[in-house]
């Protein structure tokens, strides 16, 4: 049994986007696999979705609801798991098989090359396995030093790249980012649709637009000079895979 797991609190993601994770990862796996999502609202969300409370973090107020919330799923024990574990953000598409996601390099953490920081030895954490319990002073010590973490730490993901002495990095065509892969550049953005390369398995919409604004060409900008460069066509390929 392969298990993903993912995480939604707040109102931004709604069940839908839990339950058309799961349906892609059924998709998107030869081998038994299942989703468990952890939560502080698992009304909506498909029965056959193990849904868990998201344990308690010591952050202030103003961090609870970002992604320094993640960090939760370094506790240990974690609900009923063991071994490796696939994290997925809400934001993504799969796009293809992810059992070679359990294989590669097993036993390790694993992780996105950051986009915007590519020599830097920082991974992005909207697709990362670990295994279960070997890193789990990550969220202990969260748990107890909180002010000097985030101190010395502006972002979780840097913290954990730093905390961490074993981190590979996935290949790089596996996982891209809509925004910073796969969005031709300005000006060609007005009149090209992002493609999708035939080998990556997972897009990633970190920021905006999501799925469903970049599935319409909506991308949301309060400011009026940013309309001027952000800008995506309707992308047709999302509706294919994200459903």
């Amino acid at each position: 049994m392969q298990t993903i797991i993912c995480m939604k609190w707040g109102t931004r993601y709604g069940a839908e986007f839990v339950n058309r994770l799961y349906s892609a990862i059924q998709r998107n796996t030869d081998r038994k696999t299942r989703l468990v999502c952890f939560t502080d609202d698992s009304s909506g969300i498909n029965p056959l979705v193990q849904c868990e409370p998201i344990p308690e973090i010591n952050l202030p107020p103003e961090l609870i609801h970002t992604p320094w919330r993640k960090l939760t799923m370094w506790a240990s024990p974690l609900a009923d798991l063991k071994g490796d574990v696939l994290f997925l953000d809400l934001d993504l598409v799969i796009t293809g098989s992810l059992d070679p996601l359990f294989d590669y390099e097993a036993g390790r953490f694993c992780v996105i090359r950051n986009w915007t920081q590519p020599n830097s030895q920082i991974g992005n954490t909207s697709c990362f396995r670990f295994p279960i319990g070997k890193y789990s002073h990550i969220y202990d010590d969260i748990q107890t030093n909180p002010d000097e973490i985030l101190k010395k730490y502006r972002i979780e993901q840097v913290y954990i790249s730093r905390e961490i002495d074993d981190m590979v990095f996935w290949p790089p065509l596996w996982c891209a980012s809509f925004k910073h892969t796969l969005l031709p550049r300005w000006p060609i953005n007005f009149f090209k649709t992002p493609p999708l390369p035939k080998d990556t398995r997972i897009v990633a919409f970190t920021g905006k637009p999501d799925q469903d604004e970049a599935l319409i060409g909506h991308w949301p900008v309060k400011s009026w000079y940013k309309k001027v460069y952000k800008h995506v066509r309707p992308t047709p390929w999302i509706a294919e895979h994200w459903q």
